[in-house]
């Protein structure tokens, strides 16, 4: 569950293994481009940690974040 954390949608997903882990990076990836929205992550081994928040918006959450995040959670 995406959760807000200063003046960002924030979360963390656990996958088996590194593979995994980059494949899903992968899909959010082909996402954000085609979106033009640019999440700040990191990945160590099997974990994902995501956070989205839109700079032009003097990085608050919007509505584009929104949205990203339910794309992502569609694919997760």
């Amino acid at each position: 569950m995406w959760q807000e954390q200063n003046n960002a949608l924030y979360r963390k997903f656990e996958f088996a293994d590194f593979s995994e882990a980059f494949a899903f990076m992968t899909h959010v990836a082909l996402l954000a481009e085609k979106a033009d929205h640019h999440p700040r992550w990191t990945n160590v081994w099997n974990t994902v940690e995501i956070w989205l928040n839109t700079h032009s918006a003097g990085n608050t959450i919007t509505d584009k974040d929104r949205k990203l995040a339910a794309q992502i959670d569609a694919i997760k």
